[in-house]
């Protein structure tokens, strides 16, 4: 959960489409040291480069991207367009504007492959509910206190000795890396929060090495954790979708 190409694309994208950052700031904040290929753009046969791709969005008419955190039996966000629903519940994520939804696969370390689905003839799907930043963090705050009980008593820190270091670093004020500089700095700081708890719940969920966990114990586990789960996923999408007033 704490990867997430499709955050990235909403605000750089977004931000290159409002006019407050250039096309190169843009494209090279999205592709770093990856290469990345689009499938599925308009008017185009097979893959093209990101770059050819985020140059046709003004032409298409988006004005503003933003990120869906899909789960099952959440899928708000998402527009109805056909194999999008399924796809990015295998990703776990996606980037939606109004004529066009895109969809990473990471290639490993070193490529990532979008797949497009246009939105011409498909119901918009329902306003998201986005909270505010504020809500957000102090709804972290609240589902880190509850689940401390299952983080102790899952002995992570045992078998994955960074944990201790990442909860730790919640205390502390952290700006997250990599988004546009005029994002405003609570913004910032949420996606710190969160994108440390997310790598938390990343080793919560897995099974310590030479752990015989049961299917009952693992589904006890989940679901103690899937408050701040949620709390992670929407303190992740605010964070992603804030855009400068």
């Amino acid at each position: 959960m704490h990867d997430l190409p499709a955050g990235r694309f909403a605000a750089w994208a977004t931000a290159w489409l409002s006019g407050r950052c250039s096309f190169d700031e843009a494209l090279d904040a999205l592709t770093g040291d990856r290469a990345s290929s689009v499938t599925g753009m308009p008017g185009t046969d097979g893959a093209v480069p990101l770059a050819q791709a985020l140059a046709a969005l003004r032409g298409l008419g988006e004005r503003r991207f933003r990120l869906a955190l899909p789960v099952p039996g959440d899928v708000r966000g998402l527009p109805r367009a056909a194999g999008l629903t399924e796809l990015a519940l295998e990703a776990g994520q996606a980037a939606v504007g109004d004529t066009l939804a895109l969809v990473p696969q990471p290639l490993g370390t070193e490529m990532v492959a979008w797949t497009a689905f246009p939105l011409a003839g498909v119901l918009p799907p329902a306003p998201p509910v986005e909270g505010t930043l504020r809500a957000a963090s102090g709804a972290l705050d609240l589902a880190v206190g509850d689940a401390a009980r299952t983080l102790a008593g899952l002995d992570l820190a045992r078998w994955h000795p960074e944990v201790p270091a990442l909860l730790a670093g919640l205390a502390r004020p952290a700006q997250a890396p990599g988004m546009p500089g005029d994002i405003d700095p609570l913004a910032l700081s949420v996606l710190a929060r969160a994108q440390r708890l997310a790598r938390v719940l990343d080793l919560a969920m897995s099974d310590a090495p030479g752990a015989a966990v049961t299917r009952t114990q693992a589904a006890a586990r989940d679901e103690a954790l899937r408050p701040l789960s949620d709390a992670v996923r929407e303190a992740l999408t605010a964070a992603y979708n804030a855009v400068p007033r």
